[in-house]
């Protein structure tokens, strides 16, 4: 603000300054676009008529005319912040400028042939792990005349619950059902830890006779707590509140050694939970001996039994988490999306939004 020039009580002009007060306001200037020229000079030689020019500047989609920022700020606001391409027209047509869907959707085709390398790159990371998450969940895909349900599966890179310095990463594949051939697919050539949940696609990859070796399975015992919690909750299972309360202490032990080596978190495991763990088996398959087989209780507590081997292998490798709350929370944009977007308009959408959740 300017200064006064004059005292504001008498009038006199000998001022002399005090100091200064800083008021602050918050304020948000408007999106502005532009149009950006790049101009490249022609010359003709003298000697033999040939034309010569600067080579034209690099651009994510050749001949195209959208620049990177606004075919980033696209992609963001489709699958980071659930905005439909209808709506982002609607939007950028307020703001002056008029970008059919149609042309939307065509950049988010070309944006992901540009960027496979990275998304490749990616893909070779998450597959080097030691350790994966994996889980799937729905997508409705427009089809004749109805949708059907799609696919999108998730496999997880996250080393920091033990210690590793490598960064995480989620790779994201879509498929038109839920086939187990497609998990196969994906996970052709790795070898080494999974955590899932139990799914029967999931069981080639664990079988002995598998190449180039057996995929060891860890079982997620959020999943198993979460039979028991939904029977508990009706306040008329005993059985199954005992169950919560005792794989409670299990998750309480795990976040005192939550980012400590695994050397560290196996001799915590070893000393706290697996007397936890021994006393648990031995008292569900008490329990279940006086509950008929079709009971739910029966049904959460063979849950576990019936997939022991699994459930307990975190008691011999400090690397495996207890749960395969990784990859749910990595789904977790993909739910929230398709309520804003409500489908995908074909395969090939489908491939595309597999691809960029794995950038975003």
């Amino acid at each position: 603000e300017p200064a006064p020039c004059a005292c504001g009580k008498c009038g006199s002009e000998r001022l002399h300054k005090l100091g200064e007060v800083v008021s602050k306001t918050l304020e948000c200037e408007p999106r502005r676009w532009k149009i950006i020229e790049h101009v490249r000079e022609k010359f003709s030689c003298r000697d033999c008529e040939a034309i010569t020019e600067a080579p034209a500047p690099s651009h994510p989609i050749p001949r195209g005319f959208a620049g990177p920022n606004l075919l980033a700020m696209v992609l963001v606001n489709k699958f980071l912040l659930h905005q439909p391409l209808n709506r982002q027209s609607k939007t950028y047509a307020r703001e002056g400028v008029e970008i059919d869907v149609s042309t939307l959707a065509d950049r988010i085709g070309a944006c992901v042939v540009a960027l496979d390398p990275i998304i490749e790159a990616i893909r070779i990371h998450i597959m080097s792990a030691e350790r994966i998450h994996a889980d799937d969940t729905t997508v409705p895909v427009l089809a004749k005349l109805k949708t059907v349900t799609g696919r999108i599966w998730t496999y997880v890179r996250d080393d920091r619950p033990f210690g590793g310095t490598d960064p995480p990463a989620a790779l994201f594949y879509y498929s038109r059902n839920r086939a187990g051939e497609h998990p196969q697919s994906h996970l052709a050539g790795y070898v080494g830890l999974m955590q899932a949940d139990a799914f029967d696609g999931y069981n080639q990859l664990y079988k002995a006779q598998r190449k180039p070796a057996p995929i060891l399975e860890a079982a997620c015992w959020s999943h198993g707590r979460r039979k028991f919690f939904d029977l508990a909750k009706s306040g008329e299972a005993p059985i199954a509140s005992e169950a919560v309360r005792r794989i409670d202490i299990l998750f309480e032990i795990e976040r005192t050694i939550n980012g400590k080596t695994p050397e560290q978190r196996l001799a915590a495991r070893r000393d706290k939970s697996r007397p936890i763990v021994a006393d648990l088996e031995i008292w569900m398959r008490q329990q279940r001996t006086l509950l008929s087989s079709g009971n739910d209780t029966a049904k959460a507590i063979n849950y576990l039994l019936n997939r022991w081997a699994a459930f307990t292998r975190f008691l011999d490798d400090g690397r495996i988490c207890l749960s395969n709350n990784a990859a749910e929370r990595a789904l977790r944009g993909v739910a929230v999306g398709r309520r804003n977007w409500t489908f995908a308009g074909s395969d090939a959408g489908g491939n595309r939004a597999a691809a960029v959740y794995t950038l975003i």
